[in-house]
């Protein structure tokens, strides 16, 4: 039985892609009668299937080898289109976990979207959603996780783009899914050319070649770019990050895979992707500014919304960020228990603020307050989810973030910099939203709040038991360190941190009506920060108006250049054909003196402009 859950690990997809399409019957209205209640029901047991035969697989996988499945697509002459598979400790780990929190997440919108009239279909994007996230863990090859990736892309465009019948919604998701788009196009262009030169996509055929492979630096650095740029369009890194901000304009319980699962998906590809990556350090460079810009400008960002999703998503681009510079740091252990801690502490705290969102109906933090004692479950579940993101000992981003800090302390200490500066500001946020949300004294919208229903609370409480017992799940995984081999004095500085960011949070002034400030400087700063280094803008006046201006010259030359030329010909017909009607005679020997004088004409030009009558005699 063990060895058959084992070999059949690889159906996880196939459950969530069954209760996807059984929803489409109530998601495109056929079935009306019942409700869209079954089409939700089905999915969630499918999703329930899908976690428990991943996670009895994952049980009896420790004791065995990994396993790979190899399933020929296509094979025509020298093109060999073959899906391989992983089943090893990571990648079905990875699905217990996507699983786990999409069951968690499900439920959860039972109770957020109960009114919902197209519920059904909801259900039914979320079923593609998780098929294409489980799919993407256990796969084995670049050709597999591009398509899957592609997947996810629409994916998101559809959940986002969810409530359709708001302009705000159309935009965001009409931005996420052509952001994505432009890193798509340059990974497709990145995935041509490796399987050109290595003849392969399967991950364990590309880590063969890569070990021999003698590429030019323009070529390795061009390649390595290219497959850097999907990720960074899946991660929401800059510059390809503005669509996870807009993205929250979709429901919440999409918002909680998006930003703990959806954006790792991407981080995965790039872990998978390290030994291609390593032939060029100019790309693990641009991991490492990329990730480092990203990382530090996305937390500065958050720290000035007013929007409680957005100030969270915004958090979501940092911690990406130092997932991508890890990996440009090869780092790759680190970059994935940074990923385990970071999904599970991030969907926690996307499950409060939907539960906030939801009692009060308002996502701006200046209306809310005085929560913590009418919402205890969804307090709880925030402080818990904040202790899970920063470095507090002994939650699971401590040892994450101590284990990659350790590692750098005398190579290159500048890691540690970021490392304190993205743990103090996201502490500072934390606290911030907190005190505005549920600190306080009750505003308007926040005097008669219950809680929540069980639907909604369920899923926090469970992720509050996962958050504080991911500890001793590490420790039964032999990932965390002895307390000997400890150093101290990184530790100190990480937990300094986090206190430095908890006192300022706790000790600023924060004023409900969020007033700006009478200085200029500050207000600067103030603006700078609120709308994200203004970069969107700096996008309109370059990117945007250089393309609208090419558009412009490119329909100006189709309409007045090759429209005018090709109406100049037909006009030119026209204009012959009606003056030679009127030298119609009727008798032929004038028609063939006609034709005879023309082709004598232009045989005389002709013989002109090749120069032949120069070799006559005369």
């Amino acid at each position: 039985m063990n060895q058959f859950l084992f070999l059949t690990s690889w159906w996880v997809p196939f459950y969530s892609l069954m209760g996807a399409l059984l929803t489409l019957p109530w998601g495109i209205g056929i079935i009306q009668r019942t409700g869209p209640k079954p089409a939700a029901y089905f999915n969630l047991l499918s999703t329930l299937l899908a976690f428990v035969h991943s996670l009895l697989a994952f049980n009896e996988i420790w004791d065995r080898e990994p396993a790979k499945l190899l399933i020929t697509w296509f094979k025509a002459a020298d093109l060999d289109l073959s899906i391989s598979l992983e089943l090893s400790p990571v990648s079905i780990g990875a699905t217990v976990l996507i699983t786990g929190l999409s069951l968690l997440a499900q439920i959860y919108a039972l109770g957020y979207m109960e009114k919902d009239w197209s519920l059904a279909r909801f259900f039914a994007l979320f079923g593609f959603f998780e098929a294409a996230l489980t799919g993407l863990a256990i796969s084995d090859s670049l050709f597999l996780s591009y398509a899957l990736l592609e997947v996810l892309t629409l994916s998101t465009y559809l959940l986002v783009g969810f409530w359709y019948a708001q302009p705000l919604v159309v935009t965001a998701a009409r931005d996420a899914f052509l952001t994505k788009r432009v890193g798509d196009l340059l990974l497709l262009m990145g995935v041509v050319t490796l399987s050109t030169f290595s003849g392969s996509l399967n991950f364990s055929d590309l880590y063969e070649w890569a070990q021999t492979a003698n590429l030019s630096p323009v070529t390795s650095t061009l390649l390595g770019l290219a497959l850097i740029a999907g990720p960074a369009g899946k991660c929401a890194q800059f510059p390809l990050h503005l669509w996870l901000d807009e993205a929250m304009e979709g429901p919440n319980p999409a918002s909680v895979l998006r930003n703990s699962l959806v954006v790792a998906g991407g981080a995965y590809i790039l872990y998978k992707l390290q030994p291609v990556l390593a032939l060029s350090p100019v790309a693990l460079n641009a991991l490492v500014i990329m990730g480092t810009v990203t990382a530090v400008g996305a937390t500065l960002v958050s720290i000035a919304q007013i929007d409680i999703k957005r100030s969270l998503s915004h958090s979501t681009s940092a911690y990406m960020g130092l997932v991508f510079l890890a990996v440009g740091l090869q780092q790759g252990g680190v970059a994935l228990m940074l990923l385990l801690t970071h999904a599970i502490a991030k969907a926690l705290l996307f499950m409060s603020s939907g539960s906030v969102i939801y009692t009060t109906s308002t996502q701006d933090l200046t209306e809310m307050g005085g929560l913590w004692s009418r919402m205890p479950a969804t307090t709880t579940a925030f402080v818990v989810g904040s202790a899970g993101m920063v470095t507090l000992l002994p939650l699971g981003s401590f040892w994450a973030m101590l284990s990659w800090a350790d590692g750098f302390v005398d190579i290159s200490p500048w890691v540690i910099g970021v490392l304190v500066i993205v743990n103090g500001l996201t502490a500072l946020n934390l606290t911030r939203v907190f005190r505005l949300v549920f600190w306080g004294t009750p505003q308007q919208k926040t005097r008669r709040t219950p809680e929540v229903g069980w639907q909604m609370a369920f899923p926090m409480v469970a992720l509050i038991v996962l958050t504080l017992l991911l500890p001793l799940m590490l420790q039964q995984w032999y990932l965390l360190p002895d307390w000997s081999s400890i150093n101290w004095y990184v530790a100190l500085v990480l937990i300094g941190s986090t206190v430095t960011g908890l006192t300022i949070g706790s000790t600023v002034y924060l004023h409900k009506a969020w007033s700006r400030s009478r200085i200029l400087t500050w207000r600067f700063v103030q603006d700078l920060l609120g709308y994200d280094f203004y970069i969107d803008r700096v996008y309109r006046l370059t990117i945007v108006n250089a393309v609208a201006l090419l558009s412009k010259i490119s329909a100006w030359s189709d309409r007045y250049l090759v429209d005018g030329l090709v109406n100049l010909v037909g006009f030119a017909t026209i204009l012959s054909g009606q003056g030679l009607k009127y030298s119609i005679s009727g008798q032929s020997q004038g028609y063939m003196l006609t034709i005879l004088a023309v082709v004598s004409v232009l045989g005389f030009f002709i013989s002109w402009s090749l120069g032949l009558l120069d070799k006559l005699p005369f």
